[in-house]
């Protein structure tokens, strides 16, 4: 029989990079039973993080899911990465679960990746905790970390105020109990007074804890200001009732490396997060509905591909609504092909166990080897169709070049990258048209390093990476009278054709223009397209730089042709031939893509960031602080932020992050249209 609704709970762990998720959910497996021994991220031994890459760089890449059973209620979570180089999807990955823990870091507090996230959280309408992490750090400071969820647009409700000596994390004191429970050595602890040097904060932080929890609730609102007073139960229904609403956000207390929090934060997700009874109706595709309910029609939707070297592709399944088994025949709403489900497995890391029973709503599973589904897929009962609307993604924000290190080996570099962006739908694939190079954009620069390298490592592939040509573009300044004229004989039929066209430039975007003034037929019709083809084929292959020449009118108003000799291949060689005139006889100049970058940083790096975008040939266009962070925007040319990301990641500790888009092109800086000039020359050369 599959686990009552009432009793599961479906929760995504999220914070920034470094606060401690992966610990955190460690210690829940730990003190939940489901491993027997807790893992450390220092010496890449715990359950979630599994990868060589993650193990290597202590850090999780790939968001990973397991499930426990707690008080015989079943509880399925998923480890959200924190590096913004990893969380391009976390939208999609959020739509699997009905409540998040939140986890900051008490040494840092609220920070601007973390305002980030918490906005992700808030847009996808998820009840949330929020766990304040690495008490037993030296620097840890829960009071600062408490006012900082201010930043959040939030008024959070303190639950526990930590008990620290020196640079000991000894104990909590419970805010609603008004006791005191003191770490033992196997992370149980025992019930005591409260420290005479904290009755008066932990008195103080109940009254706006009660008074917040009566706020959320209209009835215990009446009762408090008739009474003066809730009871413990009634507190204890408010919380969960403002929790399940979305109105109160609890604050709880741990260490996760040392196992101290982890009974009562297993108590308190059971306690406060919503079962998938609570949670609304899915809204689907053309204003659909479908409710949770586990005799209802079968809908699931696939929030994540991961890739088994035993077991192939699996599929990351989130149960919307119906109950599952293994031998159900479910439709791909995407290209409406049946898809029968196999076995059903548990996921703890990379370790699966066979799901034996039925699952309902709310449930996470893995089914290995479907025919063709992917992420962001809904899988359904065909007599009862509802799509779950897959959620926009992030734009790239970085683009890198591809090379076999082996010459030939183009397709096999192409085709192993082709089966990563299968598991990893951050990641973008194609090729330049222009040069030919295998093009790869990620969220970052080690999103990009870290994926070439599990490309390498699985498919036995060696990929070389180069940072690629910056689309400069070239144009030209005023106007100008040539003839193109191509004649060529050597026995037979020969080839002619002739036009005169005028050339000018345009103002900045206005593209490519073409116009036919050809009188009296001096140019047969048929072969007007064809000078106009011969023109733009050229412009293409760029004449300073190797690049395309944009914003330009061309007009074609005379020339000659010969009744046997002309062709529209000559006349394209004609059209050709005047446009290289024109170059060389107008100046041509180089234009550079510059991109809106949007920097958000903490406040006390905003000097810093501007600085460097200075730096860089970058214009601020302004900036706007609130709650300890600043937003900077500015138009930097694309050339000076292609290595962007680590140089931030450096000046805010980890802390900044940015959004990148093309705003324009702009006449590049005579230095730099100098050193451009010379590089593809100098590349023609040894070519």
């Amino acid at each position: 029989m599959p686990t009552p609704l009432e009793m599961q709970r479906t929760f995504a762990l999220v914070g920034t990079g470094g606060c401690g998720k992966t610990s955190l959910a460690e210690m829940l497996l730990f003190n939940a039973g489901a491993v027997t021994r807790m893992g450390a991220v220092e010496d890449g031994t715990t359950n979630l993080d599994y990868e060589p890459e993650e193990i290597r760089r202590r850090g999780s890449i790939q968001p990973a899911c397991a499930t426990y059973v707690w008080n015989k209620n079943r509880h399925f979570l998923m480890d959200v990465p924190g590096d913004g180089n990893f969380t391009g999807d976390m939208e999609c990955l959020l739509k699997g679960v009905d409540s998040v823990v939140f986890v900051l870091d008490a040494v840092d507090g609220v920070r601007p990746l973390a305002k980030k996230f918490w906005s992700i959280v808030r847009q996808a309408s998820l009840p949330a905790i929020i766990v304040i992490n690495k008490l037993d750090r030296d620097r840890a400071d829960f009071q600062m970390t408490f006012d900082s969820i201010s930043a959040l647009g939030i008024k959070p409700v303190a639950l526990q105020l930590p008990i620290r000596q020196g640079e000991k994390f000894l104990g909590v004191a419970d805010v609603l109990s008004g006791k005191a429970h003191m770490f033992k050595g196997d992370g149980d602890s025992v019930e005591a007074e409260i420290p005479a040097g904290l009755t008066d904060d932990v008195s103080l932080l109940r009254e706006l804890t009660v008074e917040n929890i009566a706020e959320s609730d209209e009835v215990l609102m009446e009762k408090y200001l008739e009474e003066g007073s809730l009871s413990l139960e009634d507190l204890h229904y408010g919380l969960r009732s403002g929790v399940v609403k979305g109105e109160l956000i609890p604050v709880l207390t741990c260490s996760a490396l040392e196992n101290k929090g982890g009974q009562a934060l297993l108590a308190a997700i059971e306690a406060l997060l919503p079962s998938p009874l609570d949670r609304p109706a899915f809204e689907g595709e053309g204003e659909a509905k479908r409710s949770p309910d586990p005799d209802g029609p079968v809908a699931c939707f696939v929030f994540k591909t991961l890739a088994d070297p035993f077991a192939g592709q699996l599929s990351l399944l989130r149960v919307l609504s119906g109950t599952i088994n293994g031998d159900v025949n479910l439709k791909n709403m995407r290209n409406e092909e049946n898809e029968r489900l196999g076995n059903l497995l548990y996921l703890t890391g990379k370790n699966q166990t066979p799901c034996k029973e039925p699952v309902g709503p709310g449930a996470i599973v893995a089914v290995a080897k479907l025919k063709n589904t992917r992420t962001g897929d809904t899988l359904c009962d065909e007599k009862a169709p509802f799509v779950l609307p897959m959620p926009q993604l992030p734009p790239q924000l970085i683009t890198y070049a591809l090379a076999p290190k082996e010459k030939g080996e183009e397709d096999k570099v192409y085709a192993a990258m082709q089966r990563l962006l299968d598991e990893d739908i951050t990641l973008k694939l194609g090729r330049d048209e222009e040069n030919g190079d295998i093009l790869l954009s990620g969220m970052g620069q080690l999103h990009i390093e870290l994926s070439v390298e599990k490309a390498k490592r699985r498919f036995k592939v060696d990929i070389v990476l180069k940072t690629p040509k910056v689309p400069y573009r070239e144009t030209i300044r005023g106007k100008c009278q040539v003839q193109g004229r191509h004649k060529k004989q050597s026995g037979g039929r020969g080839q002619f054709g002739d036009c005169w066209i005028e050339m000018e430039g345009l103002p900045r975007g206005s593209g490519y223009q073409f116009e036919d003034a050809i009188v009296g037929g001096v140019v047969p019709r048929q072969y007007i397209p064809a000078i106009d083809k011969g023109v733009q084929e050229a412009a293409a292959r760029g004449f300073l730089a190797g690049c395309q020449v944009v914003d330009f009118r061309v007009k074609v108003y005379d020339g000659s042709y010969h009744t046997v000799d002309s062709s529209e291949m000559a006349f394209k060689v004609a059209g050709s031939l005047a446009f290289k005139k024109a170059m060389e006889t107008l100046k041509a100049v180089l234009l550079e893509p510059i991109v809106l970058l949007t920097v958000s940083v903490p406040d006390e790096s905003m000097g810093d960031v501007i600085g460097d975008l200075s730096s860089r040939r970058g214009k601020v266009l302004g900036s706007d602080s609130q709650g300890g962070s600043t937003e900077i925007k500015a138009h930097v040319p694309m050339s000076e932020v292609l290595r962007y990301a680590p140089d931030l990641r450096s000046m805010t500790g980890g802390q900044g992050f940015f959004t990148m888009e093309f705003a324009h092109y702009e006449e590049a800086p005579q230095p730099v249209a100098e050193k451009v000039v010379a590089e593809y020359q100098a590349a023609r050369a040894s070519d």
